[in-house]
C-alpha cells in the first residue's frame, strides 16, 4: 500500500479528491434507454430486461414466490434480518421529522406539516453480491416515515433479497435493473408504478439515470464509488488494515485512506493491508488504484484535511477527534465501532452520500421520505398588525401589486407604511 507525505499535494489530491471525468459514453447510453422506457413502456422495459438483466418470466414477483424463496434462507441468516431491521427501524423512526404550529405574532400562526410521500422505488443492486442489507436501508425508513406504497427493484434477487424484503414491508418487488429500470419507476408503464422518489445506489448506469430523471422524479443523491478514510493516531494496525480492505472489496473503483502523524503506525498498516490483501477481485483492484496512507505532521492537519475530503465513511480514534468533524457521512468513534457494523446491524444507515456530498447533507434516513409543507393562518388582527413590514418589504422591491394584495383586505386604498423607501421596480 503506497504511503505520501501530506506535503505532497498532487498526491494527497489523488488519494483524498480525485476528479470525476464525466462519462459521456455512459451519458448516451443512459439517455437512449431512459428516452425509449418512457416513449414505449413495457415493451422497452422487458426488451432491456431480457437483455441486461437476464429476465427470463415474469417481471413481477408475488409475495407467495418470496415466502417460498424466504423458506430457503438459512434460520440463522433471517434471524441476522429481522434483527437488522429492528435496529433500522429503531433510528428510523427517531428520525421522523416531527410537526408544530407555533404563534409568530398576536393573530399570526405557523404550523408544519409532515406529511409521507405516497410511492417510493427503492433501487437493490444485484451485481457482484446479493445485497439484502440496501433494502433494509432502504424500505425501512421509508416504512416508518408512514409510506404505504414500497416499490423495491433488484436484477437478479436471491431468496435472501427476498426475505429482507418481507421483513421491511414491501409492497412490490420486480426483476429489474439498471438504467431502465430507474426510468419506469420515475416514469411509470403499464406494469411498474410511477413513484414519487427512487433511493438507494447502483452502477455507473444507475447513477447516470438517477441524475437524468431527477428534473422529474424525487432522488435520493448521486451516488458513486464508496469511500472509507480512517484518522488514527495509534493501532491495532491489523484492525485498520482490515477495515481499509474491508470497504475495498465493495468496488474495484472503492477509495480507501488512513490518514496519520504516526509513521510507524503507517508502516506497521502498510505491512498488514499487502499481507493480508486478496491475491485477486475488486479489493486488491481498489487498494493498488485507489487506496493509501497519508502521512501528517500533527492530528490537527490530518483532521483538517478529512474534512476537506467530507469522505462517506469516517473513522476516528476517540471522542476528542469526533469533536472536531465537520463533514463526514457517516462517522465511527473509536477502535471497536468497525465500520462494517453500520453496514448491517447498528441501525444507522448505510446509503450514504459520496465524492465530496458530505459537504451538504448526511445519509438517506426517514427525513427522505416525507413532504414537510408550511400552512399560514391570519386573523384581521395579524394581518393588520403586519400590514407595514408586508407594505415597506413590497414597496422597497417595487412591486406595488403585493402592497395592493394586502391594503385591499384592509379596506384602504394604501397602508400606511413606516417609511417608504423608492427603488426601481425589478424582476423578483
Amino acid at each position: 500500500m503506497k504511503i505520501v507525505e501530506s506535503s505532497n499535494r498532487r498526491a494527497v489530491k489523488a488519494l483524498l479528491a480525485p476528479e470525476r471525468a464525466y462519462d459521456a459514453a455512459t451519458a448516451r447510453t443512459v439517455a437512449a434507454i431512459v428516452a425509449d422506457v418512457r416513449r414505449e413502456g413495457d415493451p422497452a422495459l422487458l426488451k432491456y430486461a431480457r437483455t441486461f438483466d437476464g429476465l427470463d418470466g415474469a417481471m413481477e414477483i408475488s409475495q407467495d414466490e418470496m415466502r417460498a424463496a424466504a423458506r430457503t434462507v438459512p434460520r440463522d441468516v433471517r434471524a441476522a434480518i429481522r434483527t437488522a431491521a429492528r435496529h433500522i427501524c429503531a433510528v428510523a423512526k427517531r428520525q421522523v421529522p416531527r410537526g408544530w404550529r407555533m404563534a409568530v405574532a398576536p393573530g399570526v400562526t405557523v404550523e408544519q406539516r409532515v406529511i409521507p410521500l405516497d410511492r417510493v422505488g427503492c433501487y437493490v443492486p444485484g451485481g457482484r453480491y446479493p445485497l439484502p442489507s440496501s433494502l433494509l436501508m432502504t424500505a425501512i425508513p421509508a416504512a416508518a416515515a408512514g409510506v404505504r406504497d414500497i416499490v423495491a427493484v433488484c436484477p437478479r434477487p436471491e431468496p435472501v433479497v427476498m426475505a429482507a424484503a418481507l421483513e421491511a414491508g414491501v409492497s412490490r418487488l420486480f426483476r429489474l435493473g439498471g438504467a431502465h429500470a430507474i426510468a419506469a419507476l420515475a416514469y411509470g408503464t403499464k406494469t411498474i408504478p410511477r413513484v414519487d422518489k427512487i433511493v438507494g445506489p447502483g452502477n455507473r448506469y444507475v447513477a447516470a439515470a438517477k441524475a437524468l430523471v431527477a428534473a422529474d422524479c424525487g432522488i435520493d443523491f448521486y451516488a458513486g464509488p464508496t469511500e472509507i478514510v480512517i484518522v488514527a493516531a495509534r493501532g491495532p494496525a491489523e484492525w485498520i488494515a482490515a477495515d481499509l480492505i474491508a470497504q475495498a472489496e465493495h468496488d474495484p473503483d472503492a477509495r480507501a485512506v488512513l490518514i496519520t502523524p504516526n509513521r510507524a503506525l503507517a508502516a506497521r498498516v502498510a505491512r498488514e493491508v499487502d499481507d493480508r490483501m486478496p491475491t485477486d477481485g475488486p479489493a486488491r483492484q481498489a487498494l493498488r488504484a485507489h487506496g493509501g496512507i497519508i502521512i501528517t505532521e500533527s492530528i490537527g492537519e490530518a483532521m483538517d484535511l478529512a474534512n476537506a475530503s467530507a469522505p462517506e465513511h469516517l473513522v476516528v480514534d476517540d471522542d476528542r477527534l469526533a469533536a472536531m468533524v465537520r463533514c463526514a457521512g457517516s462517522l465511527f468513534v473509536g477502535p471497536w465501532s468497525a465500520q462494517v457494523a453500520g453496514d448491517y446491524a447498528i441501525g444507522s444507515n448505510h446509503v450514504l452520500p459520496t465524492a465530496g456530498a458530505a459537504r451538504v447533507r448526511g445519509g438517506l434516513s426517514s427525513a427522505d421520505f416525507v413532504r414537510q409543507i408550511t400552512v399560514q393562518r391570519l386573523s384581521e388582527r395579524g394581518l393588520r398588525r403586519i400590514a407595514p413590514t408586508v407594505v415597506d418589504l413590497a414597496t422597497a422591491e417595487g412591486l406595488h401589486g403585493h402592497a395592493s394584495s394586502v391594503s385591499v383586505r384592509l379596506g384602504r386604498t394604501s397602508v400606511p407604511a413606516r417609511r417608504r423607501v423608492r427603488t426601481p421596480a425589478r424582476d423578483k
